[in-house]
């Protein structure tokens, strides 16, 4: 069987006011708080186990008795959040000034045209680098191979190839299910750590 809820009842249901805001508004807010993480769990605590919480602790289930139970718990961090947010829109807004179409489209050849090049260049120099080292043969990945996150192969060893910045991308939320293989550039050439070599 399927049920539909509306976005009505859902209201009806949360007994709240519906927030609304200005057209493009959020997304600004939403990059500077990605900036900012002014509303990470080690600020303003995690969400998902404290409103569990406070329903064990509370018969009178409302938005308001949500915000008195929370604001006793962290009764500062709306508003650090609200700062931290406010400081970084700040500076998108200085440098939202800056931005004109010429600089727009070295930004688009940039990605298109240099990082693409780079970036599969330095995956066939990594992969004809290990092929030579091993003995066998290498390919780059076709196009259902790379939607899995595979670079290429060296003999039947699949890869992902990626820059060592990758590795502190916690935001990432993709799996990747084959050897990885992380390159720093250098001054002299590429450094790179293969996960699964001694």
């Amino acid at each position: 069987m399927k049920y539909r809820i509306s976005n009505a009842e859902i209201k009806v249901r949360n007994n709240s006011e519906e927030n609304v805001f200005p057209k493009y508004t959020t997304q600004l807010i939403n990059l500077a708080n990605q900036t900012a993480q002014a509303t990470r769990p080690k600020a303003v605590g995690q969400l998902s186990e404290l409103f569990p919480l406070f329903l064990q602790e509370t018969d009178q289930i409302s938005l308001e008795n949500w915000q008195e139970w929370y604001e006793e718990r962290y009764p500062e961090a709306v508003d650090k959040a609200a700062d931290r947010i406010y400081g970084q829109i700040e500076k998108l807004r200085e440098a939202i000034l800056l931005i004109d179409r010429e600089m727009i489209r070295r930004w688009v050849k940039d990605l298109i045209i240099d990082k693409t090049y780079n970036g599969l260049y330095v995956q066939k120099v990594i992969l004809s680098f290990l092929s030579e080292k091993r003995g066998e043969p290498y390919r780059l990945s076709s196009p259902e191979e790379e939607a899995r996150g595979i670079d290429g192969y060296v003999g039947d060893t699949a890869y992902s190839i990626k820059p060592s910045t990758y590795q502190a991308m916690d935001r990432l939320p993709e799996t990747i299910d084959v050897s990885m293989i992380y390159y720093e550039k250098t001054k002299s050439g590429l450094v790179i750590e293969i996960d699964e070599e001694d």
